[in-house]
């Protein structure tokens, strides 16, 4: 059982061993689809990747401008088998959100080194090895950005997701919650939403997925993970929260018609639906607010309505990827996105133009 108080600074479970290798990117395997390529002595996959970093962060809440108030790490070597998990909390600067959820108070937090003071340590924990976390999306992004603050960038590469693996793996699951696959792998859940137990409940489930996945040859869900080198805080009141990270933005409805897919080669056109899938090197809500003031419609999905598609990994296995190949909808990086956005072109124009007021009725079909 974890105690009930745990100190401030950050904390190593076992002697700090010497520090990992710099971050290298990953041989990309050439396996056929949905295996992994030749096994090694033993019946492991070669492709698979050297070691894993299994995290779990606490924030105050789930906005681009909140902050990490715990993180914790459990290393695992290549075949899952744990090395050592380290613990730290971090002062905010700002209120710590919901206390209810995660248990910690401003008091708590008072003593607790900033972000910029456990970043190098943090660091150390993270490189040269695959990130794991449960909704792994919400972990990264939430690191990347407090790297971004501090003038830096966290040495991870790749990540994989335990919910996407669950999927891959078909695990009779009733739900893809952690508390739901920890107990499928018979790992007893001591203080939910602590970050160190969290990180530990994941690796000890964790572990029995990996080995499954390499017994059946399965190619592991990974994503790439690119550094956030342009991003905006969004004022907002101290210790917002909300519960569905991401989904939980409204914009006013987009007040342009669609005017259908976007032609490669061609412009940008005010009302087309624009979905993204995977990490932009600037902050995805960012880019979002870009996009949508520019008068293009955020699609969270792709469907066949869908005007294009914005990827910096368009191999990757994410549902919009597959769609996007499926319908055949057009596919632009984040570089060729963003310099199109420059230049939208209004609707029945043929240069660029003035987005409208937001809220201003539209004629015709929505977007």
């Amino acid at each position: 059982m974890l105690d009930d108080h745990q100190p401030a600074g950050p904390v190593s479970a076992t002697p700090r061993p010497a520090a990992s290798p710099p971050a290298v990117a990953l041989p990309a395997p050439a396996a056929a689809p949905g295996r992994h390529g030749a096994e090694a002595a033993g019946g492991w996959p070669r492709g698979y990747p050297s070691g894993y970093a299994v995290v779990d962060v606490e924030t105050t809440g789930l906005r681009r401008d909140d902050r990490i108030v715990s993180a914790a790490v459990y290393r695992l070597d290549a075949r899952g088998r744990v090395e050592d998990h380290w613990y730290t909390l971090v002062n905010p600067q700002r209120d710590p959100g919901p206390s209810w959820l995660h248990g910690l108070t401003a008091d708590m937090l008072a003593d607790a080194p900033l972000f910029t003071e456990i970043a190098r340590e943090f660091a150390e924990r993270l490189a040269g090895r695959v990130l794991v976390a449960h909704n792994a999306v919400f972990d990264w992004t939430m690191i990347a950005r407090e790297y971004a603050r501090a003038r830096g960038r966290a040495p991870v590469r790749q990540r994989l997701c335990t919910i996407a693996l669950a999927k891959e793996l078909a695990l009779p699951l009733a739900n893809y919650r952690l508390e739901t696959l920890a107990a499928y792998y018979g790992v007893v859940q001591r203080r939910a939403h602590h970050a160190l137990d969290d990180a530990r409940v994941l690796a000890e489930a964790f572990r029995p997925a990996l080995a499954r996945a390499a017994r059946g040859g399965l190619r592991l869900p990974l994503l790439a993970c690119l550094p956030i080198t342009e991003w905006s805080d969004t004022p907002g009141p101290q210790g917002s929260w909300r519960p569905n990270w991401r989904r939980s933005r409204r914009r006013d409805p987009c007040p342009y018609p669609n005017p259908g897919r976007y032609v490669p080669g061609g412009p940008l056109v005010q009302g087309m639906r624009v979905a993204f899938s995977g990490d932009t090197s600037v902050d995805r809500e960012l880019l979002e607010d870009q996009a949508y003031e520019s008068g293009l419609h955020i699609a969270q999905s792709v469907s066949r309505r869908t005007s294009l598609l914005v990827t910096n990994d368009p191999e990757s296995a994410t549902g919009k990827v597959r769609n996007a190949r499926e319908y055949g909808t057009p596919v632009l990086d984040e570089a060729a996105f963003t310099q199109l956005l420059r230049e939208v072109v209004p609707q029945g124009g043929t240069g660029p133009g003035p987005g409208p007021e937001r809220g201003a009725a539209a004629d015709g079909a929505g977007c």
